[in-house]
């Protein structure tokens, strides 16, 4: 029986491969050797490698996301009023965010998402330039090369030049580092920006998790003048309410692109489902839960932190965020080997590009135990 498709057929004209083959390998496959020889420890593994919550959902965010869940319809993609108008009061209370209301938010089906496809959603492409971090969250690369332009790595407008990029992403705190941009820079980046017409996103997803010092929003008054032209925030609720698996995050800023995002979305169905809606309503309106899991935190950061110090670790910036950026001066891949060998998993800094090749991250995301089990490992 002859096959129903010719071997002689023309290749198909859609092919994944084009489009993958742009992008870099996906970096925890390249660490599973390290974790089976951190599992067969014989205490277990303690997987300090993702920055996934391993505490309880509050019970009144699953409250509402069941009192929500009735609701048999589509959801809209700009979210309801009540939940945009929680996001917006959210950052006024929480970061000290003027000039924002309802209609300078979007919900999104979780910040990853959204990075990744910003530069295509804005209609990037070849010949276009993002500046990302020099040593970053792999995803705004990920969101430049999707979209067939450049990413370019650079932490200052000097080392920039004469370009004129189209977008620039920025991360306070920083994910792996955990530094926080001081308010110079975030002024004179918002300057530098303007005066080129490059739309700034900034990465506020641990704005609420600061240890020393205070992080700023792009929207602060300090930095942008009430003024939120060009600018976007994105805020997520994975880490400080423990939302990741609820995947609930947004967009706050320029009112005009906010509506150009809205858009492109609503042709997409890229909608937050409704009772997540109603979940993400009930998490911003409330401040305590987020206290609570922030103390959390900071007890874990407290026992780890003089922990990996006591092992001969230095800890570089890890001012704010879920992290301690450590380094035994040596490739990170030989950290990654001789911590795997104590059954302890983290990330290879070079992860988040070539200048974190010394240096491996440590999350705090993982239960007291197993927090207590790294500390005994590092201090035996």
């Amino acid at each position: 029986m002859s096959s129903p498709v010719s071997r002689t057929a023309a290749p198909l004209r859609v092919s994944s491969t084009r489009v993958s083959g742009r992008l870099p390998d996906f970096p925890w496959d390249t660490i599973a050797d390290a974790k089976a020889t951190a599992q067969a420890h014989a205490d277990g593994i303690v997987d300090l490698s993702v920055g996934t919550p391993v505490d309880p959902v509050p019970a009144l965010i699953r409250d509402a996301l069941a009192e929500n869940s009735a609701f048999p319809g589509y959801p809209t993609t700009i979210g309801t009023r009540e939940l945009r108008e929680a996001a917006a009061e959210s950052l006024i209370r929480r970061h000290g965010v003027t000039s924002l209301d309802e209609t300078g938010i979007l919900p999104v089906i979780g910040t990853k998402e959204a990075i990744a496809g910003l530069a295509s959603t804005f209609g990037l492409g070849p010949g276009d330039d993002v500046v990302i971090p020099e040593v970053a969250y792999p995803t705004y690369e990920v969101s430049a090369l999707l979209a067939g332009a450049r990413a370019v790595r650079a932490d200052s407008t000097v080392a920039l030049g004469p370009m004129n990029p189209a977008l620039m992403f920025i991360n306070s705190p920083s994910n792996p580092t955990g530094k926080v941009l001081g308010l110079d820079h975030l002024r004179k980046v918002v300057g530098w920006a303007r005066e080129r017409g490059t739309v700034v996103v900034s990465d506020e997803c641990y704005l609420g998790l600061s240890w020393e010092g205070e992080p700023l929003s792009i929207l602060d008054p300090r930095v942008c003048d009430g003024d939120h032209t060009g600018l976007l925030a994105v805020h997520s609720l994975s880490k400080i309410s423990n939302l990741a698996s609820y995947r609930a995050g947004f967009f706050a800023g320029d009112t005009e692109l906010i509506a150009e995002l809205l858009a492109v979305r609503k042709h997409a169905g890229l909608i937050v489902p409704f009772p997540v809606q109603g979940a993400m309503t009930a998490a911003l309106a409330d401040d305590a839960h987020v206290h609570e899991q922030r103390e959390r935190y900071a007890a874990r950061r407290r026992l780890l932190k003089a922990a990996v110090e006591g092992a001969g670790f230095r800890v570089d910036h890890s001012e704010a965020g879920l992290y301690l950026w450590a380094t035994r001066d040596e490739p990170c891949r030989e950290t990654v080997a001789w911590l795997a060998d104590r059954g302890i998993l983290c990330a290879p800094g070079d992860f988040y590009g070539p200048a974190g090749e010394r240096h491996v991250r440590m999350a705090l995301t993982a239960t007291d135990e197993r927090i207590g089990a790294a500390v005994a490992r590092l201090t035996a």
